[in-house]
Formats: C-alpha cells, structure tokens, sequence
C-alpha cells in the first residue's frame, strides 16, 4: 500500500550527513537511554501517554460517581470514600491530566514548528517530566491507605484545617501540590527561553503558529500563577503541622485568604489548560478548510489579552463569599470582558470554515465540535459573571456542567482531534477514519448526554459534592440520563484508544505530509529523525510550505540550503524578536540526573508527610549531592563556533 503522501520530504536529508548526526543526537544504549534520554519528542510522547493513563483512572473515578449517583440513596459508596474520589477526580482531571497533555503536544511539536532541533534546556524538559510523574505518584499512593485528599480539587479551609480535617489527607493534597508545582515552573521556563532562542532563522514573533503563541502565553502566566498556590499549600502545611495561624480566626488568620490565594492561581489556570488547546485548534483546523486561519494576528493578540483579563477576575469564583460591593462589581464587570477576547477565536474559526474548502475529516469532527461547546460553555459562564445569577447557581451542579463544557470541551475535544491530526507524524501512520467517525459520535453524544442536563439539575436546585439525594426531591431520572452519558462517553474514548493502538500497529503510511499541512513539522519525514532537521530552514513567511499556493511574492523560505551543525549535538539560537542567528549551543546529553533528582524528591517529600526527620533528611541530602552533580562545570565548553552552510 504506497503512503499517503509519496512525496520525498522538502526538508533535506543527505544520508552521508544524517549518519553524523544520528550518532551525536542518538539515544544512549540499555537504561540510560530509557530513563536519561532528553528527546524532546520521546519526552512529548511520555507526557501524552502518562496524561492518558492519568485521564483513565480519573475518568473511571467518575464513572464509580456516577454509578452512585445514578439513583437516589444509593450506597455503593459512603461518604467518605465519595469525598476521596470527586477529589481525587478533580485533581487529577485538572492537575494531572489537562495541562500536562498539552505539554505533551508543546514539548513534541515546538522544536519541529520552530525548525529547531530539541528544547532549550533539554535536562530541564526531562525533570519537568520526571517530577510530573513522581508528583502523581505521590498522589495516588495514598489511596490504597484511605488518606487520598478529600476536601474538593479546591480544597477551601477551614474545612480543611486540621481541626476538621485531621488525618493526613489535606498533607497529602499540600505537599502534592507543591510538589508538581515544581515540574509546572521548571516547564514554563523551558518553554519560554525556547520560543525566545530556539527557533530557525526568519521566524519572527508574528510568524510564529498560534499553538505556540498559547503556550507561551500559557507558561508565562504559570510563573506567576503557580506560586500563589504553591504558597498557600505551604501555609496550610505550616497550619496544620506547625500550629502557625495563616487561615485560623482563633490565631487571627483569615480563611478567605485560602481562596484569594487559590484562586488568583485557579482563574489563570483554567486559561492555561485551554489557550494550548485553542492554538492546536487554530493550526490544525485550517489544514482540513485548505486555506490559512483567518485573522491571525486578532486570534493572537486575543490569547494574549484573555490570560491578560483572566488575571483580574479571580474573585469571580468568590461572589458568595460576602466581600464587599464595590469589589464585586468590579469582577463581574471584568468577567464580562473577559468574553471579548474569548469570542475573537470562535469567530476566527468560523470565518476559516466559512471561507474555506473543507475536508470532512475526524480532526474536521472534532476541532468544530469544540467550537460549539466552547460556545456553551462559554454562555454558562457569562451567565455566572452576573452576581444575581451566579448567588443563585454557585455550588450547584450548573457549575459543574459549565466547568465541563469548558475543560472537556475546549481540552479534551481539542486534544482527541489533535492526535487524530499529529498521530501520522509521530508514528508515521494513519489512524483509521471510519473507526475515528464512531469515536467522534459516541463521544460527541455521551459527552451531551452526560453533561448538558446537568444545567437542569442545577437550576432545579441539586448542590453538587453530595454523594446521594432523596427519591422526593426529583433528581433521579435525569442523574439516570447523566449517568448512561458518561458511560456512553467512556465508551467513545475506549475506542478511540483502540484506534490508536491499531493505528500504531496495522495503519497506513503516511508520508511526511499527508494531511498538505503548511508548517515546518510537515517539511521533514514521518516520524522526525532524532535530530529534526539535517539542515536548519531559513523561514521567510508564516506558511512556509504553501507560500507557493499562497502567491507570495516576497522572499521564499529555503530548505535545500542553511545552517549545517555537525561538529557534534549541537544547534542554533537566534534572537528574540527577529530570529536572526546568533550562537551555536552544545547540547547536553543523555543523562540520569533528572530521573535521579526527581527520585530523590520521593522520600524528602514522603518525609514532611509522615513527620519522619530521617527519611526527610535522606532524601534532602539525596536532593543536595544531585544538584551538585547537575551544576558541576562541563569539560568541553571552550569549543570554537565554526559552523558549515549546506547549499
């Protein structure tokens, strides 16, 4: 069966040169190369598949809810074990699965988007991933002992103070937290200085693909918002085991400062688990309408501007707290604003289907199923920006449908079609379309199912965290609806699983470019070489492989001549603004430390939870010589720059 695209690969690849450099950007041999590799695509890909696994044992959690709540006074669980799991459920949807799958994409995507041939710091990258994955374990460990966090993903005080809460549960949350807040910080930098250097020549900041633009706009606003968390999950620790008085009254602490705190970091986040997800949107579905993203520089300048305003609107989740008038005007007021900039990429999209020539493809499906619940999950959410509404729908389970319309709608659906859309380039095969139309329907209709009546339950008066309700009190045959949605939509992403796994195994090979996309990953074969680009393109518009169809008439983007690094692994950087070439960086490679260093935060962490001074003290002291390790100067620095043009 010939490939989809039986075309060679614009990008150049002259054997006598790949041989060079597959043996300097090589993975090292045995273990080292499992747990020391520093790829950014085999880091991308281990995000994704641990963001997955992280989805399914989340979702099953929601399925065991749903199986308890499908009918009044049910007992599969009590209350305790129902307050474990919508925790548990909530961290793990939002912290360990939505932004570390876009992490997954960025980490894979950028350096073949910017023409790049690895990450800026690309030890860096893989502690990021390595702490991400220790942090989930130290989370779910607790499980099997009853002491999973069970105070919400939000986890307000003071009913999380020790005083009602005073088993290890909220330590576990705490520290967990802190914990991944590492690998989030140590990813945004990465991200940051990478689209600041790491790009090929000519790709200045207005060339850039919108997922990118998402990303980094996304990673900025972690810098800042992840500490305020962070903070606050150190206050309480120090609260609870330390007898400080950060949230307690008696002490002259202040409870409402936990949700200022939670908050000013919960807003933001709600952004950066959906701008990534936007840009894939707004790269990918152009490709499938054969024509490029309409307003491009609007959609930009509005993913900047909604993270910009979303920073301003953190005490919308406080509307019923009781703070003052002139405050709460102020953030309904900014809440409505904040739907402008939102709206600009919904409208982008449509004039691009509108003005295209449109493939009805399942990454087409997909990425205009967003739009549409994108639209209702944003109407919700205007709707809960009106103080009047919000004080009658908050705590509700109207807040429960709105916050899914938004974080599976915009993420998951964005997510689901962008595999459909990447998987050819990372595995070099098709996935199969006819099998990918039933995964969009059951998904499409269980998600609705499950989700959409929720909006009545809520406006009906049912509080959501409870973990049953009456026979009298008229819930019961809709929560029997909801509960046969998820179920439908378990199953929908069941099969799209599937359709991976045969993909992989038995589809059909793609060719470097077989959906005719106009960006810089599509110019190399499928999947990439180890080391991207044998020769690093010269960029001269923002759609370099169409800028013949397009008619540019300008200067043309050059493949088949450029910067040749083979003196070893080593890569260009440009600078910031106009991505001009600037120094030749030497590359790190392959090595244990990230792995290393995030083991040894296991017992340093496990030792603040359990109040163990020597298992604390092992794993600190264990933390320190690593960190020595890492920063002891390199032996080969002092190399000469000379570098060769191929062309």
């Amino acid at each position: 069966m010939s490939p989809v695209d039986p075309n060679p690969p614009i990008s150049p690849n002259p054997p006598e040169i790949a041989a060079t450099l597959e043996a300097a950007w090589g993975e090292a041999p045995g273990l080292k190369g499992w747990f020391g590799s520093v790829d950014h695509k085999v880091i991308g890909i281990r995000y994704l598949f641990t963001a997955f696994a992280f989805l399914v044992v989340g979702g099953l959690e929601a399925l065991v809810m749903r199986i308890q709540l499908a009918r009044p006074d049910a007992a599969v669980l009590n209350p305790e074990q129902y307050d474990q799991l919508f925790s548990m459920h909530g961290v793990t949807m939002i912290f360990l699965y939505a932004l570390p799958v876009l992490s997954g994409f960025s980490n894979y995507l950028w350096p073949l988007m910017l023409g790049s041939r690895d990450m800026a710091f690309p030890r860096m990258n893989a502690l990021s991933f390595w702490l991400f994955l220790a942090a989930g374990i130290f989370l779910y460990l607790s499980f099997p002992f009853g002491a999973a966090p069970d105070g919400g993903w939000f986890n307000y005080v003071p009913n999380s103070s020790s005083e009602f809460s005073p088993g290890p549960n909220i330590d576990v949350y705490c520290l967990g937290l802190i914990f991944l807040g590492i690998s989030t910080t140590v990813g945004s930098a990465n991200f940051i200085v990478t689209l600041l250097r790491m790009r090929a020549p000519g790709m200045s900041i207005n060339r850039l693909p919108i997922i990118v633009w998402g990303t980094m706009t996304a990673s900025v606003a972690n810098l800042f918002a992840v500490p305020a968390v962070s903070l606050a999950c150190l206050f309480l620790w120090f609260d609870r085991n330390l007898g400080t008085h950060f949230f307690e009254v008696s002490g002259g602490g202040q409870p409402l400062l936990w949700q200022h705190l939670f908050w000013i970091f919960g807003h933001p986040w709600v952004y950066a688990i959906v701008l990534p997800a936007m840009g894939m949107v707004s790269d990918a579905l152009p490709v499938h309408c054969r024509r490029p993203l309409v307003g491009y520089t609007l959609v930009a300048m509005a993913t900047v501007a909604t993270m910009v305003v979303g920073f301003g609107v953190w005490l919308h989740h406080m509307f019923a707290t009781g703070v003052p008038t002139l405050a709460l005007s102020f953030f309904s007021a900014a809440s409505f604003v904040i739907a402008i900039p939102s709206a600009i990429s919904v409208f982008a999209w449509i004039a691009t289907i509108w003005t295209g020539r449109a493939r009805i493809t399942v990454p087409f499906l997909f990425f205009t199923s967003v739009i549409l619940l994108f639209v209702i999950g944003g109407v919700s959410g205007v709707m809960t920006a009106s103080l009047a509404l919000d004080w009658q729908l908050t705590d509700t389970y109207f807040i429960v449908a709105h916050l899914h319309y938004v974080l599976i709608g915009i993420n998951l659906f964005a997510v689901t079609g962008a595999i459909y859309h990447w998987f050819p380039k990372m595995s070099g095969r098709m996935m199969d379309e006819r099998l990918g139309r039933w995964v969009f329907g059951l998904m499409f209709a269980g998600f609705n199912l499950a989700f959409l009546p929720m909006h009545w339950l809520g406006l009906a008066g049912m509080p959501r965290r409870v973990y049953t309700y009456g026979s009298d009190m008229g819930f019961s045959s809709t929560n029997l609806v909801v509960s046969i949605g998820a179920f439908l939509f378990a199953f929908g992403i069941l099969l799209f699983f599937i359709n991976i796994w045969l993909g992989r195994r038995s589809g059909r090979v793609a060719g470097p470019n077989p959906w005719d996309g106009p960006t810089l990953e599509w110019a190399i074969s499928s999947p990439p070489p180890v080391y991207n680009f044998a020769v690093i393109p010269v960029i001269a518009s923002r759609h370099p492989l169409w800028e013949e169809r397009l008619g540019d008439t300008g200067e043309k983007s050059l493949f088949a001549e450029g910067f040749l690094l083979d003196r070893g692994k080593e890569t260009l950087a440009v600078t910031p603004l106009d991505g001009e070439p600037d120094v030749i960086l030497k590359m790190p490679g392959d090595s244990w430390l990230p792995f290393a260093l995030s083991v040894a935060l296991m017992p340093l962490f496990g030792g603040l939870l359990l109040h163990s001074v020597a298992l604390g003290a092992f794993g600190g002291i264990a933390t320190l010589i690593i960190l020595i390790r890492w920063y002891a100067p390199g032996g080969d620095t002092a190399q000469d720059e000379a570098v060769r043009v191929y062309g």
